[in-house]
């Protein structure tokens, strides 16, 4: 079985801690699930550690200085990376979107962030912050747009969304932006940038009921499930646990309307919403 990939610990600090605790637990010949049993932890969140998946913890960061007498090296690292421009209940998910190969997202009620305009995010995050400053709004907004530029590259991550008609159908601002917004998600379907379906209000009930759903693939970590409701969020590394994840989100890609109907129905709502703008 080959080994695990090698790092870039310069492509991010996250990177750079994880490649030091490979290199720390080699060294001393422990296994992961050695490791992480001293943490109470899985193995498998040890190679989330490693491989950049997941932000690591001061009471972890500690341990390992503690484990590998680094002098306080894990420990000083982390607490740098603590600072996020992300909601505490968000940042970590964040930071493992950024290194995921393959995001598949359900989105109940809004466009998924990664596939948002900025005019449709502002109206978004103006209807969660009314009375918030303009500032911190256009902070927010700066925000949504770095993590949509992941998809500036042709390939990677892979994106895989179903999208209920909901989402379509609730307009967000004016007709002319909700216009934009759906065209600019058909655009990235059509440009077989994305793969997006539409799950609509005749499927009746369905596998994710209670709410939002993301799943992140990596090339060289375990599958994480991240679940969102109002001002919370978790991210979910258990193996059963994330595997019945992928199974809710199997079955509403069984459910949804095929990628061609879905994009049929995309575009038609969207001329929809422009005809509205134009009446008088």
């Amino acid at each position: 079985m080959p080994g695990p990939k090698p790092l870039d610990p310069s492509s991010s600090p996250r990177a750079m801690l994880g490649a030091e605790l490979r290199h720390q637990r080699s060294e001393a010949d422990m296994s992961q699930d050695e490791l992480g049993a001293a943490l109470f932890v899985s193995g498998s969140f040890i190679g989330q550690l490693e491989a950049g998946t997941r932000r690591m913890q001061p009471e972890y960061a500690t341990y390992f200085d503690q484990t590998f007498k680094t002098d306080g090296f894990f420990f000083r690292n982390c607490e740098a990376l603590k600072k996020s421009k992300y909601p505490d209940h968000f940042a970590e998910a964040a930071e493992a979107e950024a290194v995921a190969t393959m995001i598949r997202e359900y989105a109940p009620l809004l466009i998924p962030g990664l596939l948002q305009t900025g005019p449709y995010a502002t109206a978004v995050f103006r209807a969660y912050h009314p009375t918030a400053p303009e500032e911190a709004i256009e902070e927010l907004l700066a925000a949504r747009m770095e993590r949509a530029a992941l998809l500036k590259d042709p390939t990677k991550p892979m994106v895989w969304t179903v999208l209920d008609e909901a989402v379509l159908r609730r307009p967000v601002d004016s007709p002319a932006m909700m216009a934009q917004a759906l065209r600019h998600v058909a655009a990235m379907a059509r440009r077989h940038r994305i793969l997006v379906q539409v799950l609509p209000f005749t499927a009746g009930a369905h596998a994710a009921m209670n709410g939002a759903l993301k799943l992140m693939g990596f090339e060289d970590a375990p599958p994480l499930a991240y679940l969102e409701s109002l001002g919370s969020g978790q991210l979910l590394d258990d193996p059963a646990t994330v595997a019945r994840y992928e199974l809710t989100y199997d079955l509403l890609g069984a459910t949804a309307l095929s990628p061609r109907a879905s994009l049929a129905l995309i575009e038609s709502v969207a001329e929809d919403y422009a005809h509205e703008e134009q009446q008088p």
